[in-house]
């Protein structure tokens, strides 16, 4: 059971938020610090209700189903009663353990994913435009809006790199166990011998702040514009709309010419930059907090090879757990990238309540 005690900080805590939000005395980042708060507790207290009134229908039905006074057969539709109910209060309990576990801050964001081609020449960078309309595909089905921020093209059609702004509530929090390193292994169409090559793309999947997580100094800024190029380097225009923004503290550099707007332009650049920040300061609180961690699962380690797609054998491995499906061709065309998805947030959640309890926090 969960204690009393600590669903009812809870529920204290959504009634002051409410409070809070009534008043009208909230100024504009206040209110919408509270108001963002208000909005990630409210799906955990409606399932405080539920669990607290599954709770006390077990009670209900254990009195009555001990109680020898009551009429016998109703004492046996109490018993079947207090059987089912058992039931539901485990998986609603399980539900509320997983909900109340500590939460990555940025999982509520949208999300910008950058895929790079990697070793192999012309068919990584093939193995990299696969790998992107693999997620153009999912945030599609997931029913989020789904826009490309930049990208460069290779001369086999391929790309380069490219990225990918996902834009939709929870797609940080999905996407973000794709960051890492996706090895192909299949016979390129460049090969006459029919000889199978092992490729490479990396993934980095970062979360985009809102603009109260991240604020930058214009003095921090130094904003270059330049015409927009195309393949080969020729110019796709005869004005300077491309636009490049350095900020100075870091070295953090960021281009867009992806529009024929320099306003556009420069909008998507910010955009981009700020995603970069906030990874920056979410790492080192991270690892102030945690030291590394143990786990390749969510870490987004760049230098391990996370996931395999075998061409000749149909199959894709995660290696993080050990999950093997031989349904290659939905999983790369995104219909199914759900089912490795998925598999990753639950092993995620599970170890993490299992250290939970281990702590005795749970």
């Amino acid at each position: 059971m969960i204690p009393e005690a600590k669903l009812g900080r809870l529920v204290d805590r959504f009634a002051a938020l409410e409070a809070q939000l009534a008043s009208g005395e909230l100024g504009g980042g206040e209110y919408a610090k509270i108001s963002k708060e208000h909005s990630d507790l409210a799906p955990v207290i409606a399932s405080v209700e539920a669990y607290r009134d599954a709770v006390k229908q077990q009670k209900d039905a254990s009195a009555l189903a001990d109680d020898p006074s009551v009429d016998p057969e109703m004492r046996s539709l109490a018993e079947e009663e207090r059987a089912d109910l058992k039931d539901r209060v485990a998986r609603l309990e399980h539900d509320l353990r997983l909900q109340l576990l500590p939460k990555d801050a940025a999982d509520n964001s949208s999300a910008i994913i950058e895929v790079r081609a990697g070793t192999g020449g012309d068919e990584a960078a093939l193995f990299a435009a696969d790998l992107l309309g693999m997620y153009q595909r999912y945030a599609q089905l997931q029913g989020w809006k789904a826009e490309l921020l930049s990208m460069s093209e290779s001369d086999l059609g391929g790309i380069k790199e490219a990225t990918l702004e996902v834009d939709g509530r929870g797609a940080y929090a999905k996407l973000k166990f794709e960051s890492g390193v996706h090895r192909v292994q299949r016979v390129p169409v460049t090969e006459a011998s029919g000889r199978i090559h092992t490729s490479a793309a990396t993934v980095a999947v970062l979360p985009e702040p809102e603009d109260v997580d991240v604020q930058i100094n214009d003095k921090d800024l130094r904003i270059d514009v330049y015409r927009a190029q195309g393949a080969g380097g020729q110019h796709v225009n005869k004005t300077e709309s491309a636009v490049r923004i350095t900020h100075l503290p870091t070295g953090i550099a960021v281009a867009q010419q992806t529009e024929k707007s320099q306003h556009k332009n420069k909008a998507q650049a910010m955009k981009l930059l700020r995603a970069k920040l906030f990874e920056i300061e979410r790492e080192r609180i991270e690892k102030e907090r945690a030291g590394e961690r143990k786990s390749m699962v969510g870490s987004g380690d760049r230098s391990e090879r996370i996931r395999t797609y075998n061409f000749p054998q149909g199959r894709v491995t995660d290696h993080r757990i050990n999950l093997t499906l031989y349904k290659l061709d939905r999983i790369i065309s995104g219909d199914d990238l759900g089912d490795i998805v998925d598999a990753l947030v639950a092993e995620d959640q599970a170890s993490k309540l299992a250290a939970a309890e281990e702590a005795g926090m749970a």
